[in-house]
């Protein structure tokens, strides 16, 4: 032994204090390194939630690198509070200069920890990236990204990583929080000569066999899930509006659908309106026209339909 450490001491100038230090460290690496095997094999492994299983070894990795940290300032920082004081002071200012990102996004981390803006599983957007969150780091989290060239906030199939740091730069939107719904909007365009009040009743009649609340009742439901949120909805049944548009009368349907159904209620309900409008020879679907009128004016029209 004695004859390693005089080799140590020549090879790394390492005084013979330094070197116990050194060793010391070592051996605490390999005996915290083997509790933190032992834990997730015996332990973790053993809890059949995949969510809570994932978040027990998140959290266990965390306590292996606190532990380490602890251990570590213990054996190099011998020198009592006035030491330590001053070693902190000279390594605070230089990571505040040289490691300002990663100083950043560890404090991102903190924040996530802490306020939990989201967690796995749920479905946020942040800057111009959305998807659903798959991993929350110390320095970023990953998210299963949708939209971009898919439609309808449907996955891409792509994972992003984004620096923690973005907490503190971009505004960040939670889809699965509050009342764990989503406002969606369909607009169904007839012609003028269309019997509108007609396709109005058939539409109210598809959207609210679609609609996650039907019957408007988001009090209770919102008391539930808003999760201490502050949201009040007068109006929260689903509902058909009027407008005019200069192709014809635009009926919008607007309902309540859950947060990664959007595409589907809509694809389910647009077939379901085109098979009820093609039993009525009163109600049209309008596409851009023109119309030229000739100088009779008692006569009717010529018109012509473009493509």
């Amino acid at each position: 032994m004695a004859t390693f450490l005089a080799w140590l001491e020549k090879a790394l100038i390492l005084s013979p204090d330094n070197q116990q230090k050194l060793l010391l460290s070592l051996l605490w690496v390999i005996v915290v390194w083997i509790f933190y095997r032992f834990v997730m094999r015996f332990f973790i492994v053993r809890i059949e939630a995949e969510r809570t299983r994932y978040q027990w070894r998140k959290n266990s990795t965390y306590l292996f690198y606190f532990l380490l940290i602890l251990v570590f300032g213990r054996i190099w920082l011998r020198g009592g509070l006035d030491a330590f004081s001053t070693y902190l002071g000279l390594l605070s200012a230089g990571l505040a200069i040289a490691m300002k990102d990663p100083i950043a996004n560890f404090f991102g981390w903190v924040l996530i920890l802490w306020r939990r803006p989201f967690s796995i599983g749920e479905r946020i957007e942040i800057g111009k990236y959305s998807g659903d969150v798959v991993d929350i780091n110390v320095f970023e989290f990953s998210i299963l990204e949708i939209g971009n060239w898919v439609d309808a906030d449907q996955s891409t199939g792509r994972v992003i990583h984004i620096p923690n740091g973005k907490m503190f730069l971009e505004p960040l939107v939670n889809f699965s929080r509050g009342i764990e719904q989503l406002w969606h909007e369909i607009p169904v365009l007839i012609t003028f000569e269309s019997d509108w009040s007609k396709a109005k009743v058939l539409l109210q009649e598809i959207v609210e066999r679609y609609a996650v609340i039907p019957d408007g009742d988001l009090t209770g439901y919102s008391d539930e899930k808003a999760k201490g949120y502050m949201i009040s909805y007068t109006q929260s049944a689903p509902t058909v509006y009027t407008s005019v548009r200069e192709s014809g009368i635009l009926l919008t349907l607007r309902y309540l659908c859950g947060i990664r159904n959007r595409r589907s209620s809509e694809h389910e309900i647009w077939e379901e309106v085109l098979q009820v409008f093609s039993q009525y020879e009163d109600i049209d679907f309008a596409y851009p026209t023109q119309r030229f009128y000739t100088e009779e004016g008692n006569k009717a029209p010529f018109k012509e339909e473009l493509p």
